[in-house]
């Protein structure tokens, strides 16, 4: 019998998929920025043979099933432009 530790979240849940890989790494950063475990799943498969993205459905955003809730409103604050840096933005600084 498998057994998991205390602070096992629950199996990996797919919550985006035909993505980029670019796109769904972006996403992936912002959700373990915000403290939710997530990997990316078909990315290589993806970037090695673009012709092969719509059999397997692009890259796959993964989250573990207890913070796909979270996952889902980090993603909506990305979409709405929350995280956007301001044309002024110095990196300098």
């Amino acid at each position: 019998m498998i057994r998991h530790s205390d602070d096992y979240a629950g199996d990996m849940t797919t919550i985006a998929r035909d993505l980029t890989p670019t796109d769904a790494h972006m996403l992936r950063n912002c959700l373990q920025a915000a403290g939710v475990p997530a990997t990316v799943a078909d990315d290589n498969l993806v970037q090695a043979n673009a012709l092969w993205s719509v059999a397997v459905g692009g890259a796959k955003l993964r989250v573990a099933a207890d913070h796909v809730n979270e996952a889902k409103q980090v993603i909506a604050a990305f979409e709405r432009g929350e995280f956007a840096l301001d044309d002024d933005f110095d990196p300098g600084t």
